[in-house]
């Protein structure tokens, strides 16, 4: 075998090297893991290198594709009704169009279309979102479409969380597939596990498998200002904001990262309002507004209230501005949601 590649200790804790190294750790460990997509051959090793050394160290097993989104997705299903662990790449989750047939009408499907017969873990990896001047078709975040579609897991990894546990969570412990949606610009973020003043906590959820990261100040108790709850691309935004506003302006605003968009669990949300009591929710995602996950989160938030005759909840939605994403880096900047405007949002509520 192949020297092993490089341990933990001797590279930074980015989202990057920690999805690498769980891939190269369940190839290790778990002969049914293949990897299959576009380019993921070293030395190139993926668009965006969570893919690299693994097919000098495992070449039966990690496959180059054609350029065909719906054939590599069909691939990954045959393999995983066939006894295999795929994780399948799309080099860029905008392409993701190119494979929803395949994903909701049959992967999704084929454990009731056959009567429990055959199930389908796969994992879908896509890298999204915008912030890297790609343009109207390289920098979209789709998942919003994915989300609601029965027998369809949408996950996405975040800067606040171990993306490469979820990873192999998502591989390995889940036998429906999974699209695993990683922030592009969070590749080379450094992973956050601990914020001065704050404590963080995961929150299982009884109605999915993926935990909720949760942070709240110290001195803030039991009664914070606000709840903001964000996924994916946002988390760096949504943490620098929150400190922003402790630290600038005295108001204490909890932080809850999602990791499971569908299906849509509920039982964090429960936990979050019998104990911390939200007066303001505001949610942060990159995607435009309409349809889109934040939505799904005020009707949840909107059912838990009126069962429990509790009072009045404000709810601010901050979003993409409902347009495509711009070549142009400047109006690129200006349609997405930034630190500084998530301050001032919030700060309009008071």
């Amino acid at each position: 075998m192949k020297p092993s590649a490089a341990k933990a200790e001797d590279r930074p804790a980015t989202a990057l090297f920690s999805l690498n190294q769980a891939l190269h750790e369940m190839m290790e460990t778990d002969e049914r893991v293949v990897i299959i997509g576009e380019d993921i051959l070293d030395p190139y090793g993926g668009a965006f290198k969570v893919t690299k050394g693994l097919s000098d160290r495992f070449p039966e097993r990690v496959l180059t594709t054609p350029i065909s989104e719906s054939a590599i997705v069909g691939m990954a299903s045959g393999m995983a009704m066939r006894g295999l662990r795929p994780v399948a790449e799309i080099m860029f989750g905008d392409f993701l169009a190119l494979a929803a047939d395949q994903l909701i009408n049959h992967a999704a499907k084929f454990r009731w279309m056959y009567n429990e017969g055959v199930r389908v873990p796969s994992v879908i990896r896509a890298p999204v979102g915008a912030r890297r001047g790609y343009g109207p078709t390289h920098s979209q975040s789709l998942e919003k479409h994915f989300i609601g579609v029965p027998g369809l897991m949408v996950v996405a990894p975040h800067i606040a969380g171990d993306p490469g546990a979820l990873l192999r969570q998502a591989t390995l412990d889940c036998e429906d597939p999974v699209v695993f949606i990683e922030s592009k610009l969070c590749y080379g973020r450094q992973l956050v596990t601990e914020v001065a003043g704050a404590s963080m906590e995961l929150i299982a959820d009884p109605a999915g498998p993926f935990p909720t990261t949760y942070l709240h100040h110290d001195e803030a108790g039991t009664s914070p200002d606000a709840i903001l709850h964000c996924y994916g691309t946002m988390t760096p935004f949504c943490l620098e904001a929150v400190e922003k506003l402790r630290d600038d302006e005295g108001l204490f605003v909890d932080l809850a990262v999602t990791t499971q968009l569908s299906p849509v669990p509920t039982g964090h949300l429960e936990r979050i309002f019998e104990t911390r009591k939200p007066t303001l929710c505001v949610y942060g995602e990159e995607a435009s507004p309409t349809g889109g996950w934040a939505a799904e989160m005020v009707a949840r938030y909107e059912q838990l209230r009126t069962r429990a005759a509790a009072p009045a909840i404000r709810h601010e939605r901050i979003a993409g501005d409902d347009v495509p994403i711009a070549g142009s880096r400047e109006l690129e900047t200006a349609s997405l949601p930034q630190t500084d405007g998530i301050v001032g949002r919030i700060l309009d509520c008071f």
